[in-house]
């Protein structure tokens, strides 16, 4: 009762928020170069990261910026993290899933809880072609030229925070420009609409080292796995897991974003996490996360609406 009562009263508050950009009494900062969104609805992981990276590689010739918010970071203020490829600070500083980003792609990576701030360093010292704001959807408070709103099959069913997990009611999607399914390899899942739909599909096909040296998938076959994770929806890896065949001898679910102080290996065993866990453990030769190769479909099309853009 107190919960759903709470939600009314969030419900409240969003709307009047939203009201106040609609009509223009809120003014967003409007950089000089194409802005991409990357949102969703919801509290948890829903692969905004994974969209993020795939953003990367597709305009990986040109010069992309990810700003984000640096969750969880221990630094304050803007931070550059990375220089189109090259990480400058260690992920205490960055926060994991920006860490992550620069490891992984050839983008400059901003993290600053002003967005607005971190457009202006990013300009002014990167020379950006193409910027992608991660967790954007609600932030509303830089303007950009494409919303992408990722979507998994719980956030249909789901309640508004707190008594749910949704920051904002389905009808918000009528500011997103298109809309990703993902998970669509686990829960495929369709939903009605106008606006352009397409599906985030993943395929698990190799690890990373504890270097992020790509190794085969089998090496871990009829292994001892220990398998962990610390993400907004740990599930979602365990079911993976289960689909592959793979089966641990033991799971160890954390927080989103858990720092892994104090963290050991036994002998004898074999660890397998996410990658964005692994930039937060030491280097251990038998340690390992799953890696993956992303496709969107249709993808054409996809394709043709970002480089409508540029």
């Amino acid at each position: 009762m107190i919960l759903t009562l709470l939600s009314h009263l969030y419900r409240g508050a969003v709307f009047l928020r939203n009201l106040a950009y609609d009509k223009g009494l809120v003014k967003p900062c409007r950089p000089p170069v194409p802005v991409v969104s990357v949102g969703n609805l919801s509290v948890g992981g829903t692969g905004k990261t994974t969209l993020v990276l795939y953003l990367t590689e597709l305009f990986k010739e040109r010069r992309v910026c990810v700003l984000m918010r640096g969750y969880k970071r221990k630094s304050k203020g803007v931070k550059l993290v990375s220089y189109y490829g090259e990480p400058l600070v260690p992920v205490e500083e960055a926060g994991d899933e920006a860490y992550l980003i620069a490891r992984l792609s050839k983008a400059s990576v901003v993290v600053a809880e002003s967005r607005c701030k971190g457009l202006e360093l990013a300009l002014r010292e990167l020379k950006p072609e193409l910027v992608l704001l991660d967790d954007g959807f609600q932030h509303r408070k830089t303007a950009r030229d494409l919303d992408l709103v990722l979507l998994k099959k719980s956030d249909l069913k789901e309640r508004l925070l707190p008594a749910g997990r949704l920051r904002e009611p389905l009808s918000a999607l009528k500011r997103a420009d298109a809309l990703v399914l993902s998970y669509q390899e686990l829960e495929p899942f369709e939903i009605k609409t106008d606006k352009p739909v397409f599906k985030l599909l993943r395929r698990f096909s190799f690890l990373y080292d504890a270097s992020f040296k790509k190794r085969p998938l089998e090496l871990l076959r009829g292994k001892p796995v220990v398998a962990f994770a610390g993400l907004g929806d740990n599930e979602q890896f365990f079911k993976t897991l289960e689909r592959l065949g793979i089966k641990p001898v033991k799971k160890l679910s954390f927080p989103d974003h858990h720092r892994y102080r104090g963290f050991s290996f036994e002998d004898g065993l074999y660890y397998l996490t996410t990658p964005k866990d692994l930039v937060k453990l030491s280097p251990h030769e038998r340690l390992y996360a799953l890696g993956f190769e992303v496709r969107l479909e249709p993808e054409e099309a996809f394709k043709k609406l970002l480089e409508s853009l540029l």
